[in-house]
């Protein structure tokens, strides 16, 4: 494929990441916009919060799709050099965060670089899914086992697929911008406002 093309194909990556999950399950389910609920946030989280996990898990699953279908199928198909397939993900999970179709405020961009990363480094993937967990019932925050998980996923990528360094990269620059999507969620753990997560007895949602 050309230059053309390559460029044509990113640009689909990032309009597929781009798809505003919660907010067509929030029209679908009860006709609002999450943006002005909960905590206002385009994201599963807040799906769960609003709309409870008949609609959130629906809207992981397709946010995490979002991150590996560019990396599968517009990859294969594009047949680039070894680094596209990286920046498919990359370009999914920027259309993620930042939607044109929401006035480019959308999700943490959490979910996706999950689904991007289940292609590229699923190792990874595996042993972060704990560390995640683990951090959300000790802490009750979402927002704090992102975090944590966005901060060390870099070292498992490294570890675990030391032949991909643009995947190394990739890590790297996606821990960077979810912790830059998480700003408003630190300040606000600074502050004592953060909306916790039911996670154990005793700890409100």
């Amino acid at each position: 494929m050309n230059d053309y093309g390559l460029g044509v194909t990113l640009i689909l990556a990032y309009l597929i990441g781009a798809t505003p999950t919660s907010y067509v399950a929030g029209r679908l389910g009860r006709r609002i916009d999450l943006r002005q609920h909960g905590s206002k946030n385009l994201g599963a989280t807040n799906v769960y919060r609003v709309l409870g996990w008949r609609y959130a898990i629906p809207v992981a699953l397709i946010d995490a799709a979002k991150g590996a279908i560019p990396v599968v199928i517009l990859g294969a198909w594009a047949n680039g050099p070894a680094w596209f397939s990286v920046a498919l993900g990359l370009a999914a999970v920027l259309g993620h965060i930042f939607s044109p179709y929401v006035g480019f405020k959308g999700g943490k961009g959490v979910a996706t670089a999950a689904g991007m990363f289940l292609a590229l480094a699923p190792l990874a993937v595996v042993i972060s899914l704990p560390i995640w967990m683990a951090a959300l019932w000790l802490s009750g925050y979402v927002s704090v086992a992102s975090l944590a998980v966005a901060v060390l996923f870099p070292a498992w990528v490294w570890l675990t697929t030391r032949d991909q360094p643009y995947a190394v990269w990739a890590a790297v620059a996606l821990a960077v911008i979810i912790v830059y999507s998480h700003r408003h969620n630190i300040q606000r753990l600074r502050n004592g406002t953060e909306n916790r997560f039911r996670t154990r007895k005793g700890v409100a949602a």
